[in-house]
């Protein structure tokens, strides 16, 4: 193997594989993009590598954030103690102004937070397309170019407004025919299949109050043609399950059976309200689910049976949801809240502190179907990583750096390293500006408000 690019040494290191390794003192090589030698111990003197002292740190896979909707970062506090559905409809006007620069700003802003709290590869679902609003997938990709972060944009839709008995309003709709024209666009301009890729497209209808039958089946067709993965919000709520009953005759998890979205390919977001057949069939398919602790929390839709689907072999992986219904939008709070939550209803032993870091990394990678590629630390693997300091006030006398990391405070990182470039170092993100970014979140956010009236 040739030199390494850079050095890891002298930390504790989670590597999260199959085997579940870890050495309380170790070094990882990195080469190039890859990661090289993980092995416990101290590494050997390669001369003028460039080396990070791990001394006081804990080593895990960077974080995958499996759902998001990086747009809301310039509209977070708003509709604060309201249901799904009020903070739905209190929302959808304003939303209904963002453009590309918004869109830019919003997920400069929204990206750099999730790259100071560990995340190094995160899916969004952007799905609200204003008809004067411009090349907004494109907005978010250059932000996420500039940012650093590994990225798997979903082109989302909705063709159910509100006068066809839908929830949005009917000027953030689309047509068929233009989601779908658009769907295949965006695959073709660019989706990127490659071991390495630091940009894959999915297709994403919104949810069922909002997309009609013909542009979930019609979305599936198109998406499995190109060979791209589906995704779609799902059982969120008492609420929807309410509406799918009174339209459909079934469950949400039933509905979506019944249009072919169930597999390998597919995730689910929140799937919070399943029965015991809809657990069993979502892990026996293969469908992955995209658990978003915090903001379900936030907007009171419930607890998802976690541990149930972990318990049953299902893919599930970690996110922060959208930052208007979690404003830290804190990915290394996900793993904390998910196991406090399962252990809130199902008692001390229904999720461990290694089982909640697992969701995080290798959960999400398989959710996003690149378990092969990152979400553990092994040789050959994309250098995805992230180097937590645990030697601060609030972590001492927390002997186990893994419990340290899951149940105490949120550790500062002293690096990130996306694809093997350093993205955050000693907690400041490197790639962007942050206080004119900070800058620029507040005055999108003022714009935006105003502009609603």
């Amino acid at each position: 193997m040739s030199e390494p690019t850079l050095v890891i040494d002298g930390c504790a290191v989670a590597t999260v594989d199959a085997a579940g390794t870890e050495f309380r003192r170790g070094y990882v090589t990195v080469h190039g993009n890859r990661i090289g030698a993980v092995a416990a111990g101290d590494a050997p003197d390669f001369g003028g590598v460039p080396h990070i002292d791990g001394r006081g740190c804990l080593l895990t896979p960077g974080l995958v954030n499996t759902h998001h909707h990086l747009y809301q970062w310039i509209t977070r506090g708003l509709a604060a103690d309201n249901t799904l559905f009020e903070w739905l409809t209190t929302l959808y006007p304003i939303w209904a102004g963002i453009d590309e620069h918004a869109v830019r700003v919003a997920a400069t802003g929204a990206l750099s937070a999730l790259a100071r709290t560990g995340c190094t590869t995160t899916a969004d679902h952007h799905y609200v397309f204003p008809h004067e609003g411009g090349d907004l997938l494109g907005a978010e990709i250059a932000a996420a170019e500039e940012v650093g972060l590994r990225f798997h944009p979903c082109r989302g839709s909705m063709d159910l407004g509100a006068s066809s008995g839908g929830l949005p309003p009917d000027r953030v709709v689309e047509s068929l025919d233009t989601v779908l024209a658009a769907s295949a666009e965006a695959i073709a301009r660019w989706h990127d299949p490659s071991f390495d890729s630091m940009l894959r497209i999915a297709l994403a209808p919104c949810s069922p109050f909002s997309v009609t039958a013909d542009l979930m089946r019609e979305s599936a067709a198109l998406a499995r043609d190109s060979g791209v993965r589906l995704h779609t919000h799902l059982a969120e709520t008492v609420d929807e399950q309410d509406f799918c009953a009174t339209q459909f005759g079934c469950t949400p998890a039933e509905y979506m059976e019944q249009l072919g979205w169930i597999g390998p390919d597919v995730w689910f977001a929140h799937a919070v309200h399943l029965d015991d057949a809809a657990i069993t069939s979502i892990a026996r398919s293969g469908t992955g689910i995209a658990h978003c602790p915090t903001s379900n929390s936030r907007l009171g839709a419930g607890i998802a049976r976690t541990a149930d689907l972990v318990a049953a072999g299902a893919a599930v992986g970690l996110g922060v949801d959208g930052a208007a219904s979690n404003e830290s939008s804190s990915m290394i709070e996900e793993p904390r809240n998910a196991l406090l939550y399962a252990r809130a209803v199902g008692g001390p032993r229904a999720l461990s502190v290694r089982t909640a870091l697992a969701l995080a990394t290798i959960g999400g990678a398989r959710v996003l179907g690149r378990d092969t590629e990152i979400g553990s630390i092994e040789p050959g693997k994309l250098a995805d990583l992230a180097l937590w300091r645990l030697d601060t006030p609030a972590h001492a006398g927390i002997d186990d750096p893994v419990t340290a990391l899951i149940l105490g405070s949120a550790p500062p990182l002293a690096a990130l390293i996306v694809n093997g470039r350093e993205v955050v170092r000693d907690g400041e993100v490197r790639t962007v500006d942050e206080p004119t970014v900070g800058a620029q979140v507040a005055r999108a956010q003022a714009a935006l408000v105003a502009k609603a009236g």
